[in-house]
């Protein structure tokens, strides 16, 4: 295994939002975020956790940098952890970071993750080898898009059966920025 960039010196940040490495309190928002219907369905954190579930999907979150995998980082607005972001180098050989996020219920429709969006972005451009960030939005998620579009962020089309959520393969929206 290569060596994985270092992580960053200093806290990504954008508007009301640092994105900051998990910590142990994290494990509520894994609680909060798993309650959701979709998040689940996209990521590792099963649906409606127990608490131990929670801490072992934190474990795994503040180990996949040191793993190469890239960089998972909360979404903190003034202390509290309102959501997740995260920079994936699987592509990074073709020059591509993919980026993924979620937002709390109790934390959408204010900004959030456009802020976080920017904040990784510009970090994303300081990482040897990014030269493309690509994120993949279900069509029918509007918040999702109208954030990634606040964030600079084009579409680049739809992928057909693109994505496997819920067992099911699913149509995604390509949304992309080039350095």
């Amino acid at each position: 295994m290569t060596e994985p960039p270092p992580w960053p010196g200093t806290p990504p940040a954008h508007g009301a939002v640092v994105l900051r490495e998990f910590t142990e309190a994290d494990v509520r928002l894994a609680l909060e975020l798993g309650e959701d219907p979709y998040v689940p369905l996209i990521g590792s954190l099963p649906a409606k956790p127990t608490r131990r579930e929670a801490e072992d999907w934190v474990r795994r979150q503040q180990s996949r940098h040191a793993e190469g995998r890239g960089f998972p980082f909360v979404i903190d607005v003034r202390g509290t952890g309102v959501g997740t972001i995260g920079l994936w180098l699987r592509k990074l050989s073709e020059g591509i970071g993919i980026v993924g996020y979620s937002v709390s219920p109790a934390h959408r429709r204010r900004g959030f993750a456009s802020d976080a969006l920017k904040a990784i972005t510009g970090f994303a451009w300081t990482v040897p080898g990014v030269e493309r960030i690509e994120l993949y939005i279900e069509p029918w998620n509007r918040g999702s898009i109208r954030a990634a579009e606040k964030a600079g962020y084009r579409n680049a089309g739809l992928l057909p059966a693109h994505q496997e959520i819920g067992g099911t393969a699913r149509d995604m929206l390509l949304y992309s920025r080039i350095a």
